[in-house]
């Protein structure tokens, strides 16, 4: 009531000057915003990137770019003095006594091991994310959310023995009657879960995990050269095989009329068998 009484003229009853004129102001604003909206660029916030979509908008394994790893600092390493002799080869070169990872080299790499979680995923397997930091909780919890009942994480501390010693820590009933076993295990910080990748090893258990170059890339099976202490990259790495994941669920799902061949490999019955009645006459025409 009040705003409305400031807004109107006491002697008129019309409109006053000021809010007259803002008015105008306001429909000047957006005729010139529906002229230039049709000219010039179309990128806008919800089509570019931005830094929080590594965690809630995350890429697929075939549309992440080198410049989207440079981007989260991934190809940053530790000092030159302190790199693994196993990491040269993943080793780009040093500028100001830092290594710099080379990030031809991460990019397939990390895309090979989409290609695991993909096939793990698809065969309803259970796959484990590990991040025991503050920073990687929400990361690992996120990743895990995305794969639904094959998805599990641990963000703190691992305890020992709960892969080798599963009886003791859970108990007979719970070991016997559930599935406490992962069928791949992803590392987003494995210098700090080095006991934990043991038992993955004792266990027959793939993993995974990003090596820096102060890291032997030999302690997981599938490594991914990368600077495991930028959250960003954690980030990206987390999201590109949660999201391999999550097809992968989904082609399990499908219905088999449904799945196309991704290789191109499928062949209709009357090309076999008019493939086989060829061959055998050739057999036949030899012999005789």
């Amino acid at each position: 009531m009040m705003l409305a009484e400031k807004n109107v003229s006491t002697s008129t009853g019309k409109p006053s000057w000021d809010w007259q004129r803002m008015l105008r102001a306001r429909q000047r604003r957006a005729a010139v915003l529906e002229y230039f909206s049709k000219l010039g660029s179309t990128q806008n916030r919800n089509n570019t990137y931005q830094p929080h979509h590594g965690l809630n908008r995350p890429e697929s394994s075939e549309s992440l770019t080198l410049s989207a790893l440079v981007a989260a600092g991934a190809h940053i390493g530790h000092f030159h003095s302190l790199m693994f002799p196993s990491f040269l080869p993943y080793a780009y070169g040093t500028r100001a006594g830092v290594t710099i990872i080379d990030l031809e080299q991460t990019l397939p790499m990390l895309r090979r091991a989409a290609n695991v979680v993909r096939a793990i995923a698809q065969n309803d397997g259970m796959i484990l994310f590990v991040g025991t930091t503050p920073s990687l909780r929400p990361i690992v919890a996120k990743a895990a959310g995305r794969l639904g009942a094959n998805g599990f994480h641990v963000g703190e501390r691992w305890l020992p023995g709960t892969l080798t010693n599963r009886m003791g820590l859970f108990g007979t009933e719970v070991a016997r009657s559930q599935k406490l076993k992962p069928d791949c295990v992803i590392f987003l910080n494995p210098l700090s879960n080095l006991h934990a990748i043991r038992e993955c090893a004792i266990e027959h258990i793939p993993t995974i995990g990003i090596t820096d170059s102060n890291a032997d890339p030999r302690i997981v099976m599938y490594s991914i050269p990368a600077n495991d202490e930028s959250v960003r990259t954690a980030e990206i790495v987390a999201g590109v095989l949660s999201l391999a994941g999550q097809q992968g669920i989904k082609w399990r799902d499908r219905p088999v009329d449904s799945l196309e061949d991704p290789v191109g490999l499928d062949v209709e019955e009357d090309e076999l068998s008019e493939d086989s009645d060829g061959e055998a006459e050739d057999v036949k025409g030899d012999q005789a």
